[in-house]
């Protein structure tokens, strides 16, 4: 099982010295993967449903990535994750690609649905079409990465007669990483992802992996995404103990990604990574 690092894209640490010095060390401390989150605008006042305060600062996480992409050398760059149906998937494929070719293909593409409505509204999308432009958008982009001619016609997006290089670094694209936990975001990550990401506590681990399970009975798995990655951030209140990380592996998750919160104060949670990294995997 290996570790990851996730949220230091917002607040205390977003600054250019923090994220340099967090970068470097969770490299040298033997983390594979960095994740950035995203949030365009939050709702104001804050609902229930958000997860941050409206004032509560957080990058746009490709620029995040592409400056931690130039800090470092073997760490992969998650986005963890983009909310697609918000973005123009035409020019996301190609913030994808550069960063990929600049990373040395280091991105993993994590994506979800959202779920945020006054975010969404504000952007301009309405909620009741997000899941089927979050796979039309997929499968737009992946034409874009990979065919020799790329063409794609759907209901939110269609183009043709166009082509856009550089190709991502990786051949056949970046991997793709679907978040989320409903039966649509499990069914999405069987028929498009080369992985999940999810997020709750050990608890709640069994239950998505039941999910995913149920997902895989019910949509097809193209053979060229391998089989399907496990990524989990917990979001236990307290730090992760070895017998936890032991329990994750041994439920089959590939990469346990930690979430140093608060988010208050760098060198806490600089602390925080030294200690987690000594977490069996």
């Amino acid at each position: 099982m290996e570790l990851g690092v996730s949220g230091l894209n917002a607040k205390a640490t977003l600054g250019p010295t923090e994220t340099v010095r967090l970068a470097r060390l969770a490299e040298e401390l033997g983390y594979t993967s960095w994740w950035a989150g995203e949030h365009v605008v939050l709702p104001s006042p804050r609902v229930a449903e958000s997860p941050m305060e409206p004032t509560d600062p957080i990058l746009d996480p490709l620029v995040h990535l592409s400056y931690v992409a130039a800090v470092t050398q073997r760490l992969e760059l998650g986005t963890g994750i983009v909310i697609l149906p918000q973005r123009n998937p035409l020019v996301l494929a190609k913030q994808v690609a550069s960063l990929d070719v600049l990373s040395a293909g280091r991105l993993l593409v994590g994506v979800g649905a959202g779920y945020l409505e006054p975010e969404m509204r504000a952007v301009g999308v309405a909620m009741s079409d997000r899941g089927r432009r979050t796979d039309e958008y997929l499968d737009a982009m992946t034409a874009l990465w990979t065919e020799s001619n790329p063409t794609y016609q759907g209901r939110f997006v269609a183009f043709g007669d166009v082509d856009a290089h550089p190709r991502p670094a990786r051949p056949g694209g970046p991997r793709i990483v679907i978040g989320g936990h409903s039966p649509a975001a499990f069914r999405r990550a069987v028929a498009r992802g080369h992985g999940w990401f999810g997020n709750g506590t050990l608890d709640d681990l069994p239950r998505h992996l039941a999910g995913l399970r149920q997902a895989a009975s019910e949509a097809e798995r193209p053979e060229r995404l391998g089989r399907l990655e496990i990524s989990y951030m917990p979001l236990d209140p307290v730090a992760v103990e070895p017998r936890a990380a032991e329990r994750y592996a041994a439920l089959g998750v590939d990469r346990l990604v930690v979430y140093p919160l608060p988010l208050e104060d760098p060198s806490d949670v600089a602390r925080f990574l030294e200690r987690h990294a000594t977490l069996p995997h």
